[in-house]
């Protein structure tokens, strides 16, 4: 690598040549470098982005990574990968180089990860275990498809975490009901927390919500955003998923009480937000609310699924397991419907599978004689 000292500038600039990613040899020239350590950096620096050199080191690396995925990302999800690239993944493996990475090292960094342990003696979470590892992995993956790293070490070293949350805490109806009379001192978080409740928003939709999206008439609320403060920023964004958006219906009395509640609010735009509460704000709001009202403290997450307890979801379950067994059983009867007998002096395949039929409970078998006949009508 070589610099050159622009004499009537008084600054240095490279001129170089090099090899693109289809192949044509290009020349590049860059000036304004107040130093030849400056110029011939930048060069260096340049080559390997280029060049898709993987001997520069994982911190270099990790521009690269900037430069090709930020664009592409949605402003919120950058921030949650730039964090755990920042405080997780670069003060371990910065200096080390890419090609030199091993599955013994990144077993080495998981071991670190599943020792920690915070002021209150509390370890990392092992779904947030397994979304450190999966943005490491995605890191290596980038490096594989697109910058000729032979293999991901993050796969041979195996899995961190796991991808399931611990079974969540759901309010009976009785219990959300004596939470809701706790919090009806503060109108805006009572009416908050209805709004979470009857019709199941996550908070930022619930927060980027204005009257324009209330339609009273046909009782629904229209979800087409999500809200989130971002670096000191208010961001509205679209919601979480494309299926997301989405009229949900509210019950009668929460449309009385929330029309009502507008109707307080003195100034408010169609295009006006109206909650500028904050996520921290709900977050204590849960805790004050669950301990005057003497119910267990639960996520405000978990409010999107109303009424659920244990036992309703192992119903659940039997219910799902139960269609299951009835598609199945309607599916082979079908069949022998439509199978031909090799002869007539022996019972056909319907009055033998009809022997098997009838040993079933009466309820099972009208069940199963309408599957079969919506299957044939199919």
């Amino acid at each position: 690598m070589a610099a050159y000292k622009d004499e009537q500038r008084g600054t240095w600039y490279v001129s170089f040549h090099y090899y693109d990613w289809t192949g044509k040899n290009c020349r590049k020239v860059k000036r304004g470098f107040k130093t030849k350590r400056e110029a011939t950096e930048w060069e260096h620096h340049f080559r390997m982005k280029e060049a898709a050199d993987l001997d520069m080191t994982f911190g270099e690396f990790v521009q690269a990574y900037t430069r090709d995925m930020k664009p592409k990302l949605k402003h919120n999800t950058w921030l949650t990968k730039e964090h755990i690239l920042r405080t997780k993944l670069l003060p371990y493996f910065e200096n080390k180089k890419m090609c030199d990475i091993r599955a013994k090292d990144i077993i080495q960094w998981q071991n670190e990860q599943i020792s920690y342990r915070d002021e209150k003696g509390k370890p990392y979470a092992p779904t947030y275990l397994k979304t450190l590892q999966s943005e490491l992995s995605a890191l290596f993956n980038h490096a594989v498809r697109f910058y000729e790293l032979k293999s991901n070490p993050v796969v041979k070293a195996g899995p961190l975490g796991k991808g399931k949350a611990e079974e969540r805490l759901f309010w009976t109806k009785e219990e959300y009901l004596k939470f809701i009379e706790a919090v009806k001192d503060k109108p805006y978080s009572y009416q908050a927390f209805q709004i979470l409740y009857w019709c199941g928003l996550r908070v930022g939709e619930l927060l980027a919500l204005t009257p324009q999206d209330i339609d009273f008439d046909n009782k629904v609320i229209r979800i087409t955003k999500s809200y989130q403060r971002l670096e000191g920023k208010d961001v509205v964004t679209d919601p979480k998923t494309p299926k997301s958006k989405r009229n949900v219906s509210m019950p009668d009395f929460l449309c009385e009480e929330l029309k009502e509640y507008l109707g307080r609010l003195y100034g408010l735009l169609p295009t006006d937000r109206i909650f500028h509460l904050t996520k921290s704000f709900l977050h204590h709001e849960m805790t004050r609310g669950a301990g005057k009202a003497g119910v267990k403290r639960i996520r405000i997450h978990d409010l999107s699924y109303p009424n659920l307890n244990k036992n309703q979801t192992f119903q659940k379950k039997d219910v799902n397991r139960n269609k299951y067994r009835l598609k199945k059983f309607g599916y082979y009867f079908y069949l022998f419907l439509l199978i031909p007998q090799k002869s007539t002096r022996e019972p056909s395949g319907f009055f033998h599978f009809a022997d098997t039929f009838l040993s079933f409970s009466s309820s099972r078998v009208a069940s199963a004689v309408a599957f079969s006949s919506t299957v044939i009508s199919r």
